[in-house]
């Protein structure tokens, strides 16, 4: 596995997690210790998203800060490398 494919795997389990824990608030709006482990996964997963941008390039569209379309040009993920 390459380090590219590593790195989307964090990415994609962090991002999971948080969302889950938010389905959770949905139902347990108070729950304390659901707020600050997502507030603990977004700091985890915001300098993994901002290492893969500068290495690989915008995982969005709205990341894309040169060209508007350019986005488009890296492999898809089921392109592979």
């Amino acid at each position: 596995m390459s380090k590219r494919e590593i790195l989307l795997r964090k990415i994609s389990s962090y991002a999971f997690a948080i969302y889950e824990l938010k389905l959770y608030l949905d139902t347990h709006p108070n729950c304390r210790k659901t707020i600050a482990k997502i507030e603990e996964y977004e700091a985890k997963l915001a300098p993994l998203r901002q290492e893969y941008v500068n290495e690989y390039g915008p995982l969005f569209s709205s990341e894309n800060k040169k060209d508007y379309w350019t986005w488009v040009n890296a492999p898809w993920p089921w392109e592979g490398e």
